[in-house]
């Protein structure tokens, strides 16, 4: 493509958040900005957060969501980052998320005039279920992200699996499969980096070691894994068990491997930022275990193949697809004891998981710049037909349904100000009066207070205060009820 293009990539994570998308956003930028054209991430804010990049980020509003998803949660009407966004000319935005980012997309698609590509990476709907426990509040969030989805110029999904997933949750439109990338290349890391990694960690080298890196969410088949381990311990084996990285269920997962026994086999090493030293740890390592039907393509299975490093995955899964079974893989069923199968016969036949490694390097590798490009080829494909007269765009969010959804937030805060005030502002001015009379009786006591007069002064003050409460609550819990209808008569229409 001759023509450059500004593009413009928005996702609820970024780092210093470490999770598969964050790293897919990074790599897209990267290699944009380095040989294509130029890049510009627009991402929720953190707190003490410096970008050096050679590509700009944009740090919009967020809201401490990290105990729930992962990550913060950003306000997508902030009109300072529109702004900012707008100035930089964009010939086109893609979003890595569902949620605010999306909405944040077709904001900017109003001001801008430019397609929007969604790319569906995770199964969304496993973190709404876990986040939201009524039944009701998850269909109707799963059905407006699904709306929200549909309302793009084109969708990508990393993987078939990924695109059935979707469809499975109501989405009806069409979908083209666009393959995610690594950023590590291909060969293993310096021997002696990943000796020196083992020597850190108190491995021995006798010792065959298996490996987790990724979130630590239970839905990531930790369960599995750990309890295959507890059989393996029982069967007398020796091994290590590495587990890289960090997520909202970290405490749960290592206390429970402590529960089994397990303290001494199980290491957990963090969170690791460094990408040379992460390849380290994937070259220490004997096999990858990943067992897993959550994740829609699994880069991390990539990252290991890169490293010449096999995997055991859930047979059928996505992270399976492409994957040869005993070649450049391992696949088990979805339980321990078929995990617990697939790694007695590893420790017993190493030179079948090294010979595994081997071959998925050779066979599964995709570097980030063969991805990125191919994908910025499309980019020029969407905007072709989106400039296209004939071209009948999808069901947008007009200056309506923008100014509906920011004024119901901006109500929000209102009311959250007033209930500030009342509490701390009209209550007290309302019985100031009162406690100066107090003060004023103690003091002069000479001077006769007919205390009986004040307690029935000081009540009716009170009764008072209370209706006037009593009449705001009233007021404020109707204009919320009105809000609410018209936020929702919007979504109805637009969404």
């Amino acid at each position: 493509m001759a023509e450059k293009l500004n593009v413009c990539l928005l996702n609820d994570s970024f780092p210093p958040t470490i999770d598969g998308v964050a790293n897919t956003v990074f790599n897209y930028a990267s290699v944009i900005q380095k040989e294509l054209g130029n890049a510009v991430v627009a991402t929720p804010q953190y707190p003490d957060v410096t970008d050096n990049y050679d590509f700009e980020v944009v740090r919009y509003k967020s809201f401490d969501t990290t105990s729930i998803i992962g990550y913060r949660a950003g306000y997508p009407f902030e009109t300072s980052a529109i702004r900012e966004i707008q100035n930089k000319n964009i010939d086109i935005i893609h979003t890595h998320c569902p949620a605010m980012s999306t909405v944040l997309a077709r904001t900017l698609r109003e001001a801008v005039n430019v397609p929007i590509v969604f790319t569906y990476h995770t199964k969304f709907d496993i973190d709404i279920r876990k986040a939201l426990k009524s039944n009701l509040l998850q269909e109707a969030s799963i059905k407006a992200i699904v709306k929200n989805i549909e309302a793009c110029d084109e969708v990508w999904v990393v993987s078939n699996g990924a695109g059935e997933n979707l469809r499975s949750l109501g989405y009806k439109g069409d979908y083209i499969v666009m393959e995610n990338g690594v950023d590590f290349p291909k060969g293993k890391a310096d021997p002696v980096y990943a000796a020196s990694i083992k020597e850190k960690l108190g491995i021995d080298d006798e010792i065959p070691v298996f490996l987790f890196v990724g979130r630590f969410m239970w839905y990531k088949g930790f369960k599995i894994t750990l309890d295959a381990m507890k059989i393996i311990k029982n069967a007398g084996y020796k091994f290590h068990m590495v587990f890289v990285g960090d997520g909202s269920d970290a405490v749960d997962i290592k206390n429970y491997s402590e529960e089994l026994g397990l303290a001494e086999e199980c290491i957990f090493a963090g969170a690791i930022q460094d990408r040379e030293e992460l390849r380290a740890y994937y070259t220490m390592a004997d096999m990858f275990l990943f067992p897993t039907s959550y994740d829609t393509n699994g880069i991390v299975v990539r990252e290991a193949a890169a490293c010449g490093l096999g995997s055991v995955l859930i047979k059928g899964s996505c992270a399976a697809e492409g994957i040869t079974d005993r070649r450049n893989g391992y696949f088990i069923d979805e339980n321990a004891e078929s995990m617990a199968e697939a790694v007695e016969e590893l420790l017993l036949n190493i030179s079948l998981a090294h010979e595994i490694g081997e071959n998925a390097m050779n066979e599964i590798y995709i570097p980030w710049e063969e991805s990125v490009k191919k994908a910025y080829e499309r980019y020029g494909k969407v905007i072709e037909k989106y400039r296209d007269p004939d071209y009948s765009r999808e069901t947008t969010f007009t200056d309506d349904i923008l100014n509906g959804i920011a004024g119901f937030c901006e109500s929000l805060i209102k009311v959250k100000k007033f209930r500030e005030t009342v509490t701390n502002g009209f209550i007290d001015k309302g019985i100031e009066k009162p406690k100066a009379i107090i003060i004023k009786g103690k003091t002069h006591l000479n001077k006769k207070v007919n205390l009986k007069h004040f307690k029935k002064g000081l009540n009716d003050k009170t009764d008072m205060i209370k209706k006037r409460i009593k009449v705001r609550n009233i007021a404020i819990k109707k204009k919320h009820t009105e809000i609410k209808e018209h936020l929702w008569q919007y979504v109805d229409r637009y969404l």
